[in-house]
């Protein structure tokens, strides 16, 4: 951890240029099973209470979402899938619940959202306010 750059401590996997010159960049998080949801990291380590990437400041424009076995992806706007957390979060982990990933010395918490109720939450927090 200490050799990563202050891109990959944002979140910045990859930096894309389009043709007009604009630049955007991304956060890729993989999943080797095809599931129904996404993940939403709500705390990155559980006993120090320190904040997931779906509720952390991060430095990229878009998470690029991958399921490995079907070989797709969703790309998600980070400013409206944080404003969707904001505004749903505590009712997904209502419905939801929560996975736990017990890692080397510490255990993150994510949240299974499926992936249309992610998808209709980002649309609303990018058009209502």
């Amino acid at each position: 951890m200490s050799d990563d750059g202050w891109a990959q401590r944002g979140g910045i996997d990859r930096l894309l240029t389009l043709a007009c010159g604009r630049t955007f960049t991304v956060d890729e998080k993989i999943r080797t099973q095809d599931w129904p949801d996404v993940l939403l990291e709500r705390w990155s380590d559980e006993t120090r209470r320190s904040p997931g990437w779906v509720q952390k400041p991060l430095a990229c424009d878009f998470i690029a979402y991958a399921y490995a076995p079907a070989a797709t992806c969703v790309l998600l706007p980070v400013p409206a899938l944080q404003r969707a957390w904001r505004q749903h979060g505590r009712q997904w982990i209502g419905l939801y619940g929560t996975r736990r990933a017990a890692n080397q010395g510490y255990t993150s918490v994510s949240v299974p959202v499926p992936r249309g109720v992610l998808m209709q939450a980002i649309v609303e927090a990018m058009f209502v306010a």
